[in-house]
Order: C-alpha cells, then sequence, then structure tokens
C-alpha cells in the first residue's frame, strides 16, 4: 500500500509495504560500523603509547582510580588474546564482558523469533551493582592492593 502526503508544495511517498525492515538494517550498520572502527583503533593503537584517547576526568582530579580506569588498556590486551592482563588493568571489565554479550545475546535471538526479550533487573540488583563498582573502586586504591595500575 503506497500513499502520497503533500505537505505545503512537497510530496512525500510513503511506502508501507516494506515494514520497515531495510530501515532495521540500516541502523544495524549504522551502529556496527563506528563501533568496529573503535576496535580496529583500539588493536592497533595501544593506549599505553598514545595520547589521543581520553583520559578520566576523576583520576586527573583527585588521583584516585575510578571503576572504569584502565577499560582502554584492558581492551586493548583483550583484542590481542591476553586476558590476565586485563584482568590486572580493570577486572570489573573483563568479568562484565561476558554478562553483557549474553544479555545482548538474548536480545538478539527475541529480535530475530520476533518476541522482544526484555532484561528486567529489580532494584536490589542495580544496587547490588553500583556497591560491587564502589567496593571495587575503593578497594584498587588501597594501598599494595593487587589491581591498582601501575
Amino acid at each position: 500500500m503506497s500513499g502520497a502526503t503533500n505537505t505545503g508544495g512537497w510530496q512525500v511517498n510513503v511506502d508501507k509495504t516494506q515494514g520497515g525492515a531495510s530501515g532495521k538494517w540500516l541502523l544495524g550498520v549504522l551502529i556496527l560500523l563506528p563501533l568496529m572502527a573503535m576496535l580496529a583503533l583500539l588493536y592497533f593503537f595501544d593506549p599505553n603509547g598514545y595520547s589521543f584517547y581520553p583520559t578520566c576526568f576523576f583520576h586527573q582530579a583527585t588521583g584516585l582510580l575510578c571503576p572504569g580506569c584502565g577499560s582502554l588498556r584492558a581492551m586493548h590486551q583483550l583484542l590481542h588474546g591476553h586476558v590476565s592482563a586485563a584482568f590486572q588493568y580493570n577486572a570489573v571489565l573483563v568479568i562484565s564482558l561476558p554478562l553483557l554479550a549474553g544479555c545482548g545475546g538474548l536480545l538478539l535471538v527475541g529480535r530475530f523469533r520476533h518476541k522482544p526479550a526484555r532484561l528486567r533487573l529489580s532494584g536490589k540488583w542495580i544496587w547490588f551493582m553500583v556497591g560491587l563498582a564502589l567496593a571495587f573502586s575503593i578497594w584498587r586504591n588501597l594501598p599494595g592492593s593487587p589491581w591498582a595500575i601501575h
């Protein structure tokens, strides 16, 4: 079913037969291409050796490590297959990536089955994750901590 809409001198043709499938693929490509480019950039340029990566404002202001400090270096190490080095830079990131991949997989499978999956987190889980990030942040700033980045 096609229809034309007149919008004050401009004519817009609306084709309702495709159901927006090409728009979903375009959106997927627009998300995947920049993601792949960022991963390639991170693979080829070590954050330890190049200064064009963003710096942590919290670390600059306080000298303390936030829960995200070391994430770029950890991702660089993971992309090269060095899991233990990545774990040393940011353990929370390394642990959370498989969980995030699993959640993304559930959402993707739901899309393909045309039954949208919903991930529901109760307030207790959200507070638990915030507390875990805070505890990790405090622990990694203690003297002699194995998670401190040198």
